[in-house]
């Protein structure tokens, strides 16, 4: 009898949190009806499970609409768990750039576009800079290629179809990222030369933490000196890579 009392409170831990990954993919929010198709249960059930992540703040509905999104709970232990894996990485960004004398930018994925969070700014004269709390787009920067590389290969591929829908770009890009992206899964790196803002080009990866967040390392440089560098920087780049996965 416990035993069966256990196996239902980890399947109910099981659906909840599969409820918050979906939730977390659609930023403005969705109904009961569309959370229930995407987790593929009974709406009564998907009912039941978000009240009782209501309870505890780890999601809220908005009043006269009735959509659901991720509360505010889930955006403090989030806004935790970047605060660690950013001060981790810091040393590594500060390496990297002195070795490189470029800037390197750390970001993370959150829902359909890389949220900004940390800078070590390179020591070049000509160089470029962000400002912490930017959004960049998935499929047109070095740090989005590299993260969509960690995701599964259909919600890349949705995230992928859906950025470029909204952007108004050209569909048969979709293979041609589909593919970028096989080849940074196979160990490439992510690049962005003048394709998010002309004149910047950039060479990225990704990693995951413990619970699944994804982060990308990406340095950033100005195209007049990019193809000069550019074997200096993937060097250096795909060593701190190896080193951060051993």
């Amino acid at each position: 009898m416990q035993e069966n009392h256990r196996n239902q409170g980890v399947q109910v831990i099981a659906r909840a949190a599969e409820i918050l990954r979906v939730l977390s993919n659609d930023t403005n929010g969705m109904s009961l009806g569309q959370i229930a198709t995407q987790v593929e249960l009974p709406r009564s059930t998907v009912q039941r499970i978000v009240g009782a992540l209501s309870l505890e703040g780890f999601v809220s509905t908005e009043k006269g609409r009735g959509r659901i999104r991720l509360g505010p709970e889930i955006q403090s232990l989030a806004q935790a768990c970047v605060t660690d894996v950013r001060d981790r990485l810091r040393p590594i960004m500060k390496s990297l750039s002195e070795e490189t004398g470029e800037t390197v930018d750390l970001a993370v994925l959150e829902g359909s576009k890389m949220l900004f969070i940390d800078q070590v700014v390179g020591s070049h004269r000509l160089r470029t800079v962000s400002s912490i709390g930017e959004t960049f787009p998935l499929t047109t920067t070095a740090n989005g290629k590299a993260a969509l590389s960690l995701l599964d290969p259909d919600q890349a591929a949705r995230l992928i179809i859906t950025e470029l829908e909204n952007s108004g770009r050209q569909e048969t890009r979709t293979s041609e990222l589909l593919n970028e992206i096989d080849a940074i899964r196979a160990g490439d790196l992510a690049t962005d030369e003048n394709e998010h803002t002309e004149g910047i080009c950039a060479l990225g990866f990704a990693i995951s933490d413990e619970v699944g967040d994804v982060f990308a390392l990406s340095i950033p440089v100005p195209s007049a000196r990019f193809q000069r560098k550019r074997s200096d920087l993937y060097g250096a780049l795909q060593r701190w890579k190896s080193k951060i996965s051993t």
